[in-house]
Protein backbone atom coordinates (compact mmCIF):
# COMPACT_ATOMS: atom_id res chain seq x y z
CA UNK A 1 0.00 0.00 0.00
CA UNK A 2 1.31 3.42 -1.05
CA UNK A 3 1.67 5.99 1.80
CA UNK A 4 -1.14 8.10 0.78
CA UNK A 5 -3.48 5.64 0.69
CA UNK A 6 -2.22 4.15 4.06
CA UNK A 7 -2.56 7.47 5.51
CA UNK A 8 -5.93 7.72 4.07
CA UNK A 9 -7.13 4.45 5.80
CA UNK A 10 -5.57 5.49 9.13
CA UNK A 11 -7.33 8.27 8.89
CA UNK A 12 -11.11 6.67 8.12
CA UNK A 13 -10.32 4.58 11.54
CA UNK A 14 -9.72 7.69 13.29
CA UNK A 15 -12.80 9.25 12.33
CA UNK A 16 -14.77 5.56 13.34
CA UNK A 17 -13.04 5.89 16.51
CA UNK A 18 -13.78 9.31 17.04
CA UNK A 19 -17.19 9.03 16.29
CA UNK A 20 -17.73 6.46 18.69
CA UNK A 21 -16.56 8.40 21.16
CA UNK A 22 -18.85 11.45 20.21
CA UNK A 23 -21.58 8.90 20.57
CA UNK A 24 -21.00 7.21 24.15
CA UNK A 25 -19.30 10.51 25.40
CA UNK A 26 -22.25 11.55 27.58
CA UNK A 27 -23.65 7.87 28.69
CA UNK A 28 -22.61 6.60 32.27
CA UNK A 29 -23.47 3.38 31.43
CA UNK A 30 -20.05 3.86 29.39
CA UNK A 31 -16.93 3.34 31.60
CA UNK A 32 -14.39 6.01 31.28
CA UNK A 33 -11.70 3.20 30.77
CA UNK A 34 -14.01 2.41 27.45
CA UNK A 35 -14.00 6.53 26.53
CA UNK A 36 -10.45 6.73 27.06
CA UNK A 37 -9.47 3.72 24.63
CA UNK A 38 -11.35 5.10 21.79
CA UNK A 39 -9.91 8.62 22.68
CA UNK A 40 -6.29 6.61 22.69
CA UNK A 41 -6.77 4.91 19.71
CA UNK A 42 -8.53 7.71 17.62
CA UNK A 43 -5.62 9.87 18.49
CA UNK A 44 -3.26 7.06 17.66
CA UNK A 45 -4.85 6.52 14.00
CA UNK A 46 -4.54 9.99 13.52
CA UNK A 47 -0.66 10.20 14.12
CA UNK A 48 -0.13 7.42 12.55
CA UNK A 49 -1.92 8.49 9.35
CA UNK A 50 -0.30 12.01 9.62
CA UNK A 51 3.58 10.10 9.69
CA UNK A 52 2.23 8.04 7.15
CA UNK A 53 1.63 10.80 5.02
CA UNK A 54 4.95 12.48 5.74
CA UNK A 55 6.73 9.64 4.72
CA UNK A 56 7.72 8.10 8.34
CA UNK A 57 8.30 5.06 9.14
CA UNK A 58 6.53 3.65 12.61
CA UNK A 59 7.06 0.72 14.56
CA UNK A 60 3.76 -0.91 16.23
CA UNK A 61 2.88 0.96 19.14
CA UNK A 62 0.30 2.40 21.42
CA UNK A 63 2.47 4.63 22.93
CA UNK A 64 1.35 8.47 21.48
CA UNK A 65 5.11 10.03 22.72
CA UNK A 66 6.38 7.79 20.71
CA UNK A 67 4.69 8.77 18.00
CA UNK A 68 4.36 12.70 18.84
CA UNK A 69 8.21 12.34 18.98
CA UNK A 70 8.51 10.34 15.43
CA UNK A 71 6.33 13.65 13.98
CA UNK A 72 8.78 16.68 16.04
CA UNK A 73 12.05 15.22 14.81
CA UNK A 74 10.29 15.03 11.27
CA UNK A 75 9.77 18.63 11.56
CA UNK A 76 6.19 18.43 12.52
CA UNK A 77 5.41 18.92 15.83
CA UNK A 78 2.26 19.07 17.13
CA UNK A 79 0.61 22.60 18.41
CA UNK A 80 1.26 22.86 21.69
CA UNK A 81 -2.34 23.01 22.79
CA UNK A 82 -1.50 19.13 22.25
CA UNK A 83 1.82 18.66 24.15
CA UNK A 84 -0.27 16.41 27.22
CA UNK A 85 -1.98 14.13 24.18
CA UNK A 86 -0.23 11.18 25.29
CA UNK A 87 -2.00 11.14 28.60
CA UNK A 88 -4.05 8.81 26.95
CA UNK A 89 -1.49 6.36 25.81
CA UNK A 90 -2.53 4.19 29.25
CA UNK A 91 -6.07 3.75 28.35
CA UNK A 92 -4.61 1.59 25.70
CA UNK A 93 -2.54 -0.24 28.15
CA UNK A 94 -2.91 -0.26 31.64
CA UNK A 95 -6.62 1.16 32.06
CA UNK A 96 -7.30 -1.26 29.28
CA UNK A 97 -7.59 -4.34 31.94
CA UNK A 98 -7.28 -1.95 35.09
CA UNK A 99 -9.39 0.76 36.83
CA UNK A 100 -8.33 4.26 36.75
CA UNK A 101 -6.83 5.48 39.72
CA UNK A 102 -9.19 8.45 41.69
CA UNK A 103 -6.38 10.34 41.17
CA UNK A 104 -5.84 10.31 37.90
CA UNK A 105 -8.94 12.67 36.54
CA UNK A 106 -10.10 11.81 33.51
CA UNK A 107 -11.74 14.82 31.53
CA UNK A 108 -13.78 13.40 28.80
CA UNK A 109 -14.67 16.37 27.54
CA UNK A 110 -10.69 17.67 27.35
CA UNK A 111 -9.96 14.04 25.64
CA UNK A 112 -12.88 15.06 23.34
CA UNK A 113 -11.60 18.21 22.62
CA UNK A 114 -8.02 17.12 22.38
CA UNK A 115 -9.17 14.50 19.15
CA UNK A 116 -10.82 17.34 17.68
CA UNK A 117 -7.73 19.45 17.60
CA UNK A 118 -6.10 16.84 16.63
CA UNK A 119 -7.27 16.16 13.42
CA UNK A 120 -8.22 19.58 12.75
CA UNK A 121 -4.57 19.78 12.53
CA UNK A 122 -4.05 16.26 11.03
CA UNK A 123 -5.75 17.00 8.44
CA UNK A 124 -4.06 20.35 7.46
CA UNK A 125 -1.21 17.45 6.35
CA UNK A 126 -3.14 14.36 5.14
CA UNK A 127 -6.00 16.28 3.84
CA UNK A 128 -4.58 19.63 2.34
CA UNK A 129 -7.91 19.79 -0.05
CA UNK A 130 -9.95 19.57 2.77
Amino acid sequence: MRRHEQALLLWSKACDDETLVDEVLSSRRVSDEIVGFHCQQAAEKFLKAVLSEIGVHFQRTHNLRQLMDLLSDAGCPLPDDLSDLDTLTPFCTTFRYDVIPPSHGFDRQRAREMLRQLRTWGERITRPDQ
